[in-house]
């Protein structure tokens, strides 16, 4: 149970804010069950660079640093890690809808449906964002999406349902999860612009030595620090740049509203000024609630009573966030 108090001062913030932002990370996808990347025993920590479509030096290379096989290093001159890598997630998220938002997500979009909700940005690829009702418009994809697919050479865009059939038929799979038939060797997905025509095409994600995309920028231009006046950041240990600079652009009167099931870096902390007991002459205008998302947003929901907005969602959310809704 999150301590009521900062609760009840939270939910004070967000009756009286006209622009709210929400910066999201890994966390408010766990109970949508998806895999972690990074985590001990994540998608790198388990990486087998010897299943993959690779040359001898491009594997050393994954072995020794897991994050090499969404790099552009590898991605110009080989795609098939990449894809291999990433086909059970491209499949899953826009096909088979094996994962779904969670009860955080469908908070973000109560904010929105009441009419406050000002940007949504996401560090996160898996494109849950994108299955509420928020408008795209609204959704900042940090690092990208899952869920749309372009060339990496000329970023013409490539219709996800024929990608995805591209996928299906062009990219082993290396997991073994495919009760179908799947090629026992990956060919190429070439893009659809005859100028270009090169094997580039993959889900619209950033990968490392590349840049955020413009998007990002743009929207951090227009709403910090002035259009901004209560900042969320859930489920991220803000140590990725240039994201984690997002609660250090607000203005001096914006609230910020920190939730993650591990504590923060308190000298990260200290940089943004972050502070969460007041003293006797300021105003207290920063809240940690440490736990998991889903918990902490549903206990919220229930002092700002808005759980009949989540029971609305609850066909549409992952059964773990439905369960606990039910409870």
């Amino acid at each position: 149970m999150s301590d009521l108090k900062n609760l009840q001062l939270v939910a004070s913030w967000v009756k009286g804010a006209k622009r709210v932002a929400v910066l999201t990370g890994a966390g408010v996808s766990v109970s949508a069950g998806i895999p972690d990347f990074r985590s001990p025993g994540g998608m790198y920590d388990t990486l087998r660079p010897e299943l993959l479509t690779a040359s001898s030096e491009q594997r050393s290379l994954m072995q020794y640093d897991p994050t090499a096989v969404v790099s552009w290093t590898i991605f110009r001159d080989n795609p098939f890690p990449y894809l291999e890598l990433r086909r059970p997630f491209i499949l899953g998220i826009n096909q088979e809808r094996t994962w779904k938002p969670t009860l955080s997500h469908f908070f973000f979009d109560t904010l929105h449906k009441r009419g406050v909700l000002s940007r949504l940005y996401t560090q996160n690829i898996d494109g849950l964002d994108f299955q509420t009702d928020i408008p795209s418009k609204k959704i900042v994809a940090c690092h990208g999406s899952l869920g749309f697919a372009s060339c990496e050479f000329c970023g013409t865009e490539y219709p996800m349902d024929a990608f995805c059939d591209k996928v299906k038929l062009n990219i082993k799979d290396i997991y073994a999860t495919s009760e179908s038939a799947t090629p026992k060797e990956s060919t190429h997905i070439n893009c659809l612009n005859e100028a270009c025509s090169r094997p580039g095409v993959k889900p619209s994600t950033v990968l490392y030595g590349r840049s955020l995309p413009e998007s990002f920028f743009s929207a951090i231009q227009e709403d910090f620090p002035q259009n901004i006046d209560l900042l969320f950041v859930v489920g991220t240990s803000l140590t990725v740049g240039p994201a984690n600079m997002l609660p250090h652009n607000v203005s001096s009167t914006c609230k910020r509203v920190i939730i993650n099931y591990d504590e923060i870096d308190s000298q990260y902390l200290s940089s943004i000024g972050f502070e969460t007991e007041n003293g006797e002459t300021s105003i207290k205008k920063d809240v940690f609630l440490q736990g998991k998302c889903d918990s902490i947003f549903l206990e919220l929901a229930g002092v700002l009573d808005w759980k009949e907005d989540l029971y609305k969602a609850e066909a549409r959310m992952a059964p773990e966030s439905a369960m606990m809704l039910k409870q």
